[in-house]
């Protein structure tokens, strides 16, 4: 594989080779700057997707009759690989996503963090033996012994925006669980993808056991998504495809982690400077192209020209530009993305909001931009807009705020800013959302804390143990022991 660092068209693994594909088709990656090609990927066929899954699904057999404590091995061995790596993973994340080079390699530091965290935690899981006796007296001899077993092929396909951690967050569980893998990145970002499985290759993986397919899922996403060998699709992305994927998986089990539009909500006597702090790097870090980037402002209306003060003052603190100068506000991922987040600010203000600062581009770079004044007929009140805008919505007490963050087809995530933690929290229970950070910015981690989403933001429950549980089923075996 030394050649693979050098190679200007990346190979997929397929069953433990290195190839090109038959389609004899490329795919250039084009950083968001729009200056620089970052190399090619294989468009693969049909065939080779089949041949992904059966490799995958014969490793598998195999692998599920390790001990935990040999899967943990080689979870070891592949997060020391990526360490050594590091600098190659970095660079490419930082040419292909457009994310500054201190946050590209914090991502591949937690991304090894992560790994060895879970290869441990895969060690402690233990199942349970059940009383019979403890429902009634006739079921004394009975003894239920549970167990976790694997679901067998696990289909991970991953974001763009954290190409090596999250996908990462999706095979490392998968194989502590006893499970094979076919993992499909997304197609801006399937480079850092591709060096992340050569690590792993690197680490001493066994052939088939996690396979590698590169290509557009306009043409092999639905073959994937509905082979029969599919045992568990888990996917991260937008909640359209999360749906339709939903949809079309049928009776086959899914984890969706989607969209959101995560609002912070600032009460009265809140510590303002705080807020506004965790506003701003909430919204406004990588572009704002997270999940769980912080969305919105709710605040009551006697507070907000405080806190819009603050927010504007802390955001000349952005340094906004190229990644390759540690930009926190870098082009956005294409020029589709960054005309969307466009349209939803001009649509607010033709509508009438105020423009606080920002609302200036070129080419793929939105500088940081804040709005006040956004009411609810503004798709910007609604709409995900993966890019560096935050709407501020003034409200008049406290439950509007909730009824207008519920409103939301989303469900992700929601910051509340306050000194009352006794309201907080009968805040957060009225919230319909998966987490609540409370004197927080909205955000994924630490990586061992359940993550999930409702409504349109997802299905199932990610974080190390769970994300574990998630992608292996209980298996009951019942005892039946013969009466002295």
């Amino acid at each position: 594989m030394n050649e693979l660092k050098t190679m200007k068209a990346y190979p997929f693994l397929l069953n433990g080779e290195w190839k090109d594909s038959t389609s004899e088709k490329l795919i250039g990656i084009e950083s968001p700057s729009g200056n620089d090609n970052v190399g090619e990927v294989q468009a693969m066929t049909e065939h080779e997707v089949n041949a992904a899954i059966a490799g995958a699904n014969d490793a598998q057999q195999n692998w599920a009759r390790k001990s935990f404590a040999a899967r943990a091995q080689l979870l070891y061995a592949w997060a020391e690989q990526l360490l050594e790596m590091k600098d190659e993973l970095a660079a490419t994340i930082m040419k292909e996503v457009g994310k500054g080079l201190a946050s590209a390699e914090k991502e591949v530091i937690r991304t090894a963090d992560f790994i060895k965290y879970t290869a441990e935690e895969g060690k402690r899981l233990h199942g349970e033996l059940i009383n019979g006796g403890s429902f009634n007296a006739g079921s004394a001899n009975k003894f239920a012994l549970v167990n976790r077993n694997p679901v067998g092929v696990v289909l991970a396909i991953s974001p763009f925006n954290y190409p090596v951690n999250l996908s990462a967050a999706k095979i490392a569980p998968a194989l502590m669980g006893g499970n094979a893998v076919v993992f499909k990145p997304a197609t801006q970002g399937a480079i850092g993808g591709t060096l992340m499985v050569e690590a792993l290759d690197k680490a001493g993986l066994p052939s088939g056991l996690v396979n590698l397919v590169t290509g557009k899922g306009s043409e092999i996403g639905d073959h994937l998504i509905t082979h029969p060998q599919i045992d568990l699709i888990n996917f991260t992305g937008g909640s359209k495809t999360g749906k339709s994927i939903s949809q079309k998986a049928s009776m086959v089990p899914v984890i969706l982690e989607l969209g959101g539009k995560d609002p912070a909500i600032v009460l009265e006597d809140a510590d303002l400077d705080k807020a506004a702090a965790d506003i701003v790097s909430g919204g406004f870090s990588y572009s704002g192209q997270r999940c769980t980037a912080i969305k919105r402002v709710l605040v009551q209306d006697e507070t907000a020209d405080a806190l819009l003060s603050k927010i504007k003052e802390k955001m000349e603190g952005l340094k906004v530009g190229a990644p390759e100068d540690n930009a926190d506000v870098t082009p956005l991922i294409s020029s589709k993305a960054a005309d969307y987040v466009t349209g939803l600010i001009e649509d607010a203000l033709e509508k009438g909001a105020a423009l606080v600062k920002g609302n200036h581009r070129n080419g793929n770079l939105i500088y940081p931009t804040l709005l006040d004044g956004v009411t609810k007929d503004m798709d910007v009140a609604w709409e995900e807009p993966f890019g560096p805008v935050i709407p501020v919505i003034r409200v008049k007490n406290v439950e509007e705020a909730i009824h207008i963050a519920n409103e939301s087809e989303y469900g992700l995530q929601a910051s509340i800013f306050t000194r009352n933690m006794e309201k907080a929290i009968h805040i957060g229970n009225e919230l319909e959302v998966g987490s609540v950070q409370i004197n927080g910015k909205t955000e994924r981690g630490p990586d061992h804390f359940p993550f999930l989403g409702v409504k349109s933001s997802g299905v199932g429950v990610q974080g190390i143990r769970k994300s574990i549980e998630s992608m292996t089923r209980e298996k009951v075996t019942v005892l039946n022991m013969t009466q002295g």
